[in-house]
């Protein structure tokens, strides 16, 4: 298997420090699908004596049976059992990898079960390491993690994968301007995947793949949803509403025709695999009725705003990357506001001291970020432009006119601004005693890796 590993420092590190530590392990490693698990896992093994095996939909038994004895021709003489493998493995391997686990446990429930028993009996004592992936991040957490498992308290570790940060786009493309960066990102978010596959300037290489007949872009979502819902047409006419601006959920009802009470079990589950979230303003609680959903990547954003509409067009070779570039530019601002989001706790965090961050909305104002040092009762807003020769104190002063609206500690706090843009024609420090802070693409920039 030829592995594109790119970043990954700190899980790469902690994925060693498992292997190198002289005791049995059990490390769970779970996150949505293209997130790069797989890829992880065999960079920090691939001078370790492994077996590797990919679960199916059934015969997973037989099938792990030949991985062993790939790995290990000697065991051929073991027979096909579970703890009769891992009886040989535990002196044989420095790590076995199960990924795609719950395709195991969606054939035979009581694998986690054995499981339990096997770690119990068999490789607890041991010096072997076992990792277990998985993609389908709800089942993952309810048969494996939680406390009702029966491998509740034998793991030693877990990890939720997350899509790498903006200011690690360097390492894929080198060469590649600030611009260029927030476009590919708008694509690919940071999911290494999609990354690896632009191998050339990103607009060049998109009209390449439109043409191609063998473009992954045209199924990739369906690709992705056959692996999580049986019947995933209702979840598609969701993810397609949401695409579209439909945050609300009596807008997605309205999109999709159908009853209120029966959205609730897809939109929960579409949150478990993280192709939906719900936010809800800073200073609202978690069950506030305005919350609001949004896609969980750009990629699903750019497909069905994209990819998905025009299918037809595609198909027939009638469509370009040229139609794309010309209303891109007016879906890079929510990007932008994701990328001032990252910045804010990558390089602002330490000096300003805030504990919560999110977005803020009331009737109809909304502040694109806001953070709350609740020690010390401040109150950061920020607004995001995808703009050249923003005037900074035209903002401040629209900034100024909504942060009284924000019901919080308004009597003690103090307030400070934050404007990004792509560029400035006046810069501010101060706006009516309050510290301003200036964010063009020339600061983001001196934080990339």
């Amino acid at each position: 298997m030829v592995i594109q590993f790119k970043n990954r420092k700190k899980e790469l590190k902690e994925m060693q420090d498992v292997l190198g530590s002289g005791k049995f392990e059990l490390m769970v490693l779970y996150g949505r699908r293209r997130i790069g698990k797989t890829e992880l896992v065999l960079k920090a093994t691939e001078k370790k004596k492994r077996v590797y095996y990919l679960a199916v939909g059934e015969n997973n038994l037989e099938r792990f049976y030949s991985a062993c004895i790939a790995a290990f021709p000697e065991m051929t003489v073991i027979k096909p059992d579970w703890e009769a493998l891992f009886g040989f493995l535990k002196n044989k391997a420095d790590a076995v990898i199960i990924d795609e686990f719950q395709n195991l446990i969606k054939e035979n429930s009581s694998i986690v079960n054995l499981f339990q028993s096997i770690v119990d009996l068999t490789l607890k004592n041991s010096k072997i390491k076992l990792f277990l992936l998985g993609s389908s991040v709800s089942m993952i957490t309810s048969m494996v993690l939680e406390e009702s498992s029966p491998l509740y308290g034998r793991r030693t570790g877990s990890m939720c994968l997350k899509a790498i940060s903006f200011f690690d786009l360097r390492l894929f493309f080198p060469g590649a301007s600030m611009e260029e960066l927030v476009e590919l990102y708008s694509f690919a978010d940071g999911i290494p995947f999609y990354l690896v596959k632009i191998d050339d300037e990103f607009w060049h290489w998109l009209e390449k793949e439109l043409k191609s007949g063998k473009s992954f872009l045209k199924d990739e979502v369906d690709f992705l949803m056959k692996y999580e819902f049986e019947d995933a047409s209702t979840y598609k006419l969701i993810l397609e509403a949401i695409a579209n601006g439909k945050t609300k959920l009596n807008e997605i009802k309205d999109f999709i025709k159908v009853k209120r009470t029966d959205l609730t079990p897809y939109l929960k589950n579409l949150i478990e695999v993280k192709m939906v979230e719900r936010i809800v303003p800073i200073t609202e609680n978690e069950k506030s009725r305005k919350g609001r959903y949004y896609l969980g990547d750009f990629f699903l954003k750019f497909w069905f705003r994209h990819v998905y509409r025009n299918l037809s067009s595609i198909e027939e070779g009638i469509f370009n990357a040229g139609i794309i570039k010309k209303e891109y530019s007016e879906y890079l601002g929510e990007v932008f506001e994701h990328i001032a989001r990252q910045y804010m706790v990558k390089e602002m965090h330490s000096a300003l001291k805030f504990n919560k961050i999110g977005k803020w909305w009331h009737k109809g104002a909304e502040i694109d970020i806001v953070a709350f040092d609740e020690a010390g009762k401040k109150a950061i807003f920020a607004e995001c432009k995808w703009k050249d020769k923003v005037n900074a104190m035209e903002l401040a002063k629209q900034l100024n006119e909504k942060t009284s609206m924000v019901e919080w500690d308004n009597e003690e706090r103090k307030e400070i601004f934050v404007i990004f843009a792509k560029s400035f024609s006046k810069k501010i420090t101060e706006f009516e005693s309050k510290k301003v802070f200036c964010i063009d693409l020339k600061s983001i920039k001196k934080a990339m890796n």
